[in-house]
């Protein structure tokens, strides 16, 4: 990645994470406190710890505010750490998991589960895993056949994430109730969670996040290039598979439950990677958090500032990361990935 500021001129990697931890406590306890109800901050150790647990406070905390900023913790962080992955192993500061087919694979796959098992819901991780395994691996494959251009991989995403939203509009023409409010659905939102829905796929996180942390060091070797790394010994095919399997996993797992989120994973790896660097241990903690952060925030501000309406925070997210997006492809033009 090009244009980044020097190590002199990086703010402090520790001051980094304390205000990026400080600003994910302040935006979940926003999130749980404001709304249509405010809620005192009281209200929510009263709720956890079973104290008046029939008033309205507690009803609204328990099964509304929080299983709703748990899944933006979740998936923000999900998304993010997803696209710091798939930027770092294809070199392609445009790739995210929304452009490159990762997102939309996941969603033909959560909605061909949904109708043939409707009652499995533990299934929708591996489902969107499978999903969006595929996508990545299909854009990755035409987009090497054409040359492997950094525009060429956006317009190979673009074009497959098209086929899997019409296998979408297809299994909805047959099946029209294997997804229960579609649009939001496509648009991406986090109202009506339950932590039935969160839990699944918050352990897919978890696990998945563990192992990219813990190959951070293959990451940094793969950086280089792929010939450098094979001198190195780094056995390029096997490790790129499986980080973009991983990547797969975590844009997946938050797929399944919030939608097709947008952006996230595009605009968040580019700001951490301004603020603590390129190695990637620090670039994945870095982006858990501020991932976490900003979904949060942008759901919070997509149910505060047209109160009493609610904008789904999708659109919140493609307000923000569309013109991202357009400034990025300025940037990049005529820039080409390596091999």
């Amino acid at each position: 990645m090009k244009n980044l500021p020097t190590s002199s001129t990086r703010p402090n990697k520790t001051a980094v994470f304390i205000i990026l931890a400080v600003t994910v406590l302040v935006g979940a306890m926003l999130s749980i406190c404001l709304g249509a109800v405010r809620v005192h901050p009281g209200d929510i150790l009263r709720a956890l710890t079973g104290v008046a647990p029939d008033s309205v406070q507690t009803r609204i905390i328990l099964y509304a505010r929080l299983p709703r900023t748990f899944g933006c913790l979740v998936a923000g962080a999900a998304l993010a750490v997803s696209g710091a992955v798939i930027q770092s192993v294809l070199n392609n500061p445009l790739a995210a998991p929304n452009v490159i087919g990762v997102n939309s694979g996941a969603g033909l796959s959560v909605a061909l589960c949904t109708a043939l098992f409707p009652m499995s819901v533990n299934l929708m991780p591996l489902a969107a895993f499978l999903g969006a395994l595929a996508g990545v691996l299909l854009v990755l494959f035409i987009a090497r056949c054409a040359a492997a251009s950094r525009i060429t991989l956006v317009l190979a995403g673009i074009a497959v994430s098209g086929v899997f939203s019409a296998g979408i509009d297809c299994v909805l023409t047959f099946v029209p109730e294997s997804l229960n409010g579609y649009s939001d659905f496509r648009i991406g939102g986090v109202a009506n969670l339950s932590l039935a829905r969160v839990i699944p796929a918050f352990w897919v996180v978890v696990i998945a996040g563990i192992l990219v942390f813990a190959l951070g060091g293959e990451m940094d070797i793969l950086a280089l290039g792929s010939d450098t790394a094979q001198s190195l010994g780094l056995r390029v095919r096997p490790v790129r598979i499986l980080l973009l399997s991983l990547a797969a996993a975590l844009a997946g797992a938050a797929v399944s439950f919030t939608g097709l989120l947008g952006f996230v994973g595009l605009i968040v790896p580019h700001i951490m990677r301004r603020m603590v660097g390129e190695e990637s241990r620090a670039l994945v903690a870095a982006c858990a958090m501020g991932g976490a952060a900003m979904l949060t925030l942008c759901d919070l501000l997509s149910r505060i500032l047209f109160a009493p309406f609610e904008l789904p925070v999708g659109i919140m997210l493609s307000l923000i990361g569309g013109p991202f997006f357009v400034w990025l492809l300025l940037k990049q033009r005529g820039g080409r990935t390596h091999d």
